[in-house]
């Protein structure tokens, strides 16, 4: 079955466009005109990827995010007029899996969403062979897609996982910004540091909030890499 789409867009132009170029990538797409019609769709299910305006009025995109990610990890790609870097911080950091600009090139916009179901729908490969990863008490299940920290689950967008992943595969190695980027959207696609740097402020915050510390590491002038000392909060 082709991956489900809810477009979310108040521009009717916007959402045809939208919707034709993922029917055209063998996409399926269903569109909704708001915030509210958007939580609609998403509590009947049958969505694998959410295309989620901001500027939208009564309920704005993000705020449609925070309500889907007090229950679900399903991705999100908003959609803005706005080039603020704040807005595109907050977000990523609200928990949003992507972010495009308007106007935006429907090639691109495909492209990135192609990226997001890959990530969440998993890679496999002689390279995934090891099915389980640990350090200390930080776990990562490729096979079940999940990621927990002792006895705590830690719930992770799709890309999170992807750097989380790339981060345990090689514990000792300094990622580069660009690396990351590369392990969390595929190659030959551009975002700016700043957006990795919201997922790794991300990553962190989730596992202090459930007691853990020292799980990414800075090195500055170079970029990240797996913390060393892994554990619990003193």
């Amino acid at each position: 079955m082709a991956p489900r789409i809810l477009v979310v867009d108040d521009e009717p132009h916007i959402r045809d466009v939208i919707c034709f170029a993922l029917e055209r990538a063998s996409l399926t797409s269903t569109a909704a005109r708001n915030g509210a019609e958007a939580m609609a769709a998403f509590r009947r299910g049958n969505v694998d990827l959410i295309i989620l305006d901001i500027g939208m009025p009564d309920m704005d995109g993000l705020e449609v995010c925070r309500q889907i990610r007090k229950t679900s990890g399903l991705p999100i790609l908003f959609l803005s007029a706005r080039d603020e870097e704040i807005d595109r911080v907050l977000g990523l950091e609200i928990g949003g899996d992507d972010y495009v600009i308007k106007p935006f090139s429907p090639r691109e916009l495909v492209a990135r969403v192609k990226v997001i179901l890959k990530r969440s729908a998993g890679e496999t490969g002689p390279d995934r062979r090891h099915a389980t990863l640990v350090a200390g008490e930080l776990s990562l299940d490729r096979r079940g897609r999940t990621v927990s920290f002792g006895e705590s689950a830690i719930a992770m967008t799709a890309l999170e996982f992807a750097i989380l992943d790339a981060l345990l595969s090689h514990q000792d190695m300094v990622f580069s910004r660009e690396q990351l980027m590369e392990a969390a959207y595929g190659p030959n696609t551009y975002v700016s540091d700043r957006t990795i740097d919201s997922h790794i402020r991300n990553i962190r915050a989730k596992f202090a909030g459930a007691g853990g510390s020292g799980i990414i590491a800075t090195v500055h002038g170079i970029g990240f890499k797996l913390g060393g000392e892994i554990g619990r909060k003193a």
